[in-house]
């Protein structure tokens, strides 16, 4: 530990952006990349595209300096800096970086683009490949305002020119690990690369086990296209059992809108709360593809059942009872539509498989997603890579 410390004198640790306005599962594992340089290495310089970081001193990045790109000087560059998109290529690539030996990047967008020299090693943590220029592009495409003005041509250039970046950036990585084998798969079909897979980080051990639950089913999710909390909302309007949707976002009125009376759309909740719901709730339902998918697993800590579409991250986190081993912690549906949702949700009802799965069980599984593992495992991966390189 002591030798690393003293090897390493100097590390950057980069990220895509630093506001508190966009924080999610990206930022999560951040904060555990950063411990782990921080108390094995050293303490990292942080850079991103842009910083917008409230004074509280609860906050972990309080009193931290946050090197920007020319970004974080353009008009907007608090509230609306994700306008400057075509930009953002050409920003990650102005970071002055040939000070640090190793380079560690959270990366969700661009910050994998960063340039280093050979004698650096540039490890990098991808949560997705630019999700907007592949597989999502469509939409994208159709979820954007600028498409509804007859720019659509544009915006496909812009993402095809992007998509290029993307590719050819990913070369510059050194060592790549990941959040999952779906994410995995991404990149080595869109970058020709190959990556470790380490979960997510989740806050497992906040959550209570509790095996007396409700009757009510819940989503917790960003009300976004891609997340499909629409594909629930019309399944249980079908099924009319009791549903609780929490989250904000632009597809909120559309959400209440469609909703009937067995429908509660509480939109963004505290933390606090989500966690009772969680405790209670008979099963989470999910219908997006995630990369890797933090709130199933943080339902499944709470001793909740999943009941989520089979695809993506989910693939990784939820055993389904149709499985031939482990824990069982809940249904997998293979098509992401409505009937999939009736169909699945009726036979968890109809042979009463609620009862079956146990809480604590349920609970237990999700430890393997834990923030512990997540730290011994990016810092084994680190420790590897530096030995490799020949740093240490």
């Amino acid at each position: 530990m002591k030798k690393n410390k003293k090897h390493i004198k100097k590390v950057a640790l980069v990220h895509d952006w630093f506001s508190y306005k966009y924080r999610g599962g990206a930022e999560k594992a951040l904060k555990v990349i950063d411990k782990v340089l921080k108390e094995n290495y050293s303490t990292p310089s942080l850079y991103g595209l842009v910083a917008n970081i409230k004074k509280d001193e609860e906050d972990w990045l309080f009193e931290r300096d946050i090197s920007t790109s020319f970004i974080n000087k353009l008009p907007f560059n608090k509230n609306h800096f994700q306008k400057y998109l075509p930009l953002f290529p050409l920003a990650i690539e102005q970071l002055d970086l040939e000070d640090y030996p190793l380079v560690v990047s959270s990366s969700h967008l661009v910050a994998k683009g960063v340039l280093t020299s050979p004698n650096q090693l540039h490890v990098s943590y991808v949560h997705t490949p630019m999700r907007y220029a592949w597989d999502q592009m469509n939409t994208y495409l159709r979820s954007s305002s600028i498409s509804r003005y007859g720019m659509k041509p544009i915006l496909r250039l812009i993402l095809h020119n992007l998509r290029i970046w993307d590719q050819l950036s990913s070369m510059r990585i050194d060592k790549i690990c990941t959040n999952s084998n779906f994410t995995a798969k991404r990149i080595k079909k869109y970058w020709g690369r190959d990556s470790r897979v380490i979960y997510g980080p989740v806050e497992v051990d906040k959550f209570g086990c509790n095996s007396n639950r409700g009757n009510f089913y819940l989503s917790v999710s960003r009300l976004v296209p891609n997340k499909r909390v629409d594909i629930l909302v019309r399944a249980f309007n079908n099924l009319g059992y009791p549903l609780i949707v929490i989250g904000s976002g632009p597809e909120i009125l559309k959400i209440k809108k469609i909703a009937r009376k067995n429908i509660q759309v509480l939109g963004f909740q505290s933390d606090e709360k989500i966690k009772k719901l969680m405790e209670t709730c008979r099963a989470f339902v999910y219908a997006g593809i995630e990369d890797f998918g933090i709130t199933p697993v943080e339902a499944m800590a709470a001793g909740a059942p999943v009941i989520a579409l089979k695809k993506g991250g989910l693939l990784d986190t939820v055993n389904c009872i149709s499985s031939s081993s482990g824990v069982k912690t809940g249904i997998l549906f293979n098509e992401q539509n409505v009937k999939s949702v009736i169909d699945s949700v009726k036979w968890f009802e109809d042979s009463k498989t609620y009862k079956e799965l146990c809480a604590s069980s349920i609970n237990n599984w999700s430890k393997k997603f834990s923030k512990e593992n997540f730290y011994s495992n990016f810092k084994q991966f680190l420790d590897n890579s530096l030995e490799d390189s020949g740093l240490i």
